[in-house]
């Protein structure tokens, strides 16, 4: 089972960073309004990348990581390496 670290774009433009082992269903949480607290009042708008990672302590890592990035490099980081793109497309 691999892990992930994704970045999602909020309506308002600002980014939020978190690890999952279904980014679409958890994708789906934050867009009903429920899971992490940020996600509640900053809506989803687009998710920008998905990076797989073979199990949850090194999805931590980098999302830890990735978290000390500024916007501009987390936005270059999924603009350069690609995302995992789902069957659902969000």
């Amino acid at each position: 089972m691999s892990w992930f670290v994704y970045i999602i774009e909020c309506r308002d433009g600002s980014l939020y960073t978190g690890i999952a082992v279904d980014v679409a269903k958890r994708y789906a949480t934050h867009a009903a309004g429920k899971g992490s607290r940020y996600m509640r009042s900053h809506p989803p708008a687009r998710l920008l990348g998905a990076f797989a990672h073979p199990d949850r302590s090194s999805a931590s890592k980098a999302e830890h990581a990735i978290k000390q990035l500024s916007p501009e490099a987390k936005r270059r980081l999924c603009a350069e390496t690609g995302r995992v793109l789902f069957p659902s497309e969000m």
